[in-house]
């Protein structure tokens, strides 16, 4: 039976793929920092077939425990802001190519990698920057790494619609930052998960960067209008130029769970849609479910009354 690690298999994205994975009959290691808090991930699996370990990947001795033998790394760690010791430039460069290092070191098979869609070295987004520079360490260790840039990802669970149909619970506004006119590319959790999976029996997707994005384009004013259609709700959309964003975000970011931060107003001056060029999951052989066909089911709660 054939071994996968999952770094961050008990995030978002991390549950699908530990799904996916265990359907296949994979035994599978989800590499997490408190592995009690991943235990119920253990029920998508049979008995005994899904393990959490702790492990973190800044530490290449317990990178090392957690993938030897493994035939697939799969590595999902990233954050959205930073807090203390987790910074970008840990966790998304250093950590990423901690765990491409000890998997060439180790002769794992096959590498897959989660970075973001817009990921630039060059940006003034120190999000956007890391990804980009952790892309290119991991790549220089493991060149046949396969890496994924996704846009926004939707799902039941998801950090994006979840949040902003919270807001309406107690906000009589939704914030259009930068006016709303930045653009996005949804895709659907289940499709990136299906994306990883499908890149492990595809040769040529070694070494190969693949941009995900679903069959749409939508700018962030459509989207807060689509999410306010579908919970039922009546709310301002109110403009929010960038500088005021900043200003306001100087001090959201000290929350503990931080709704923005200066980084992330500086992330969305930049759209984050699928390149022309780029190689995408239809060559991977994955069919894009759209965003309409399914967020509507787990939106639903936020409708007056939970009812659509």
């Amino acid at each position: 039976m054939r071994t996968v690690t999952i770094f961050g298999g008990s995030g978002f994205v991390g549950r699908y793929l530990v799904q996916k994975f265990a359907d296949k009959g994979y035994l599978i290691r989800v590499a997490v920092r408190n592995p009690f808090a991943a235990n119920y991930l253990k029920p998508l699996g049979e008995v005994g077939q899904i393990t959490p370990v702790q492990a973190s990947i800044l530490s290449l001795k317990e990178i090392e425990r957690t993938i030897l033998g493994a035939d697939i790394v799969i590595n999902l760690v990233g954050i959205l802001y930073e807090k203390g010791s987790q910074t970008f430039e840990k966790i998304h460069v250093e950590g990423a190519k901690n765990v491409a290092k000890k998997a060439k070191e180790l002769e794992v098979p096959t590498l897959l990698h989660m970075s973001a869609l817009g990921a630039n070295k060059d940006s003034l987004s120190r999000y956007a920057s890391s990804k980009a520079r952790g892309e290119e360490a991991i790549l220089k260790a493991f060149p046949t790494a396969t890496v994924f840039r996704p846009s926004v990802i939707f799902g039941p669970e998801d950090a994006f619609f979840n949040r902003f149909a919270e807001m309406t619970h107690f906000s009589p506004f939704l914030p259009l930052i930068g006016g709303g006119k930045t653009l996005f590319q949804p895709v659907y959790v289940g499709d990136v998960g299906e994306c990883f999976l499908k890149a492990v029996f595809k040769k040529e997707a070694q070494g190969k960067t693949y941009e995900l994005g679903g069959p749409e384009i939508y700018s962030f004013k459509q989207l807060m209008g689509y999410l306010l259609k579908t919970i039922h709700r009546q709310r301002l959309l109110l403009p929010l130029p960038f500088p005021l964003a900043k200003f306001i975000a100087t001090f959201t970011q000290l929350l503990p769970t931080p709704p923005l931060t200066p980084d992330q107003v500086e992330l969305l001056k930049s759209d984050t849609v699928v390149s022309p060029k780029a190689h995408t999951p239809k060559e991977l052989g994955v069919h894009l479910n759209a965003m309409e066909a399914l967020a509507p089911f787990y939106l639903a709660r936020y409708c007056p009354g939970g009812m659509t």
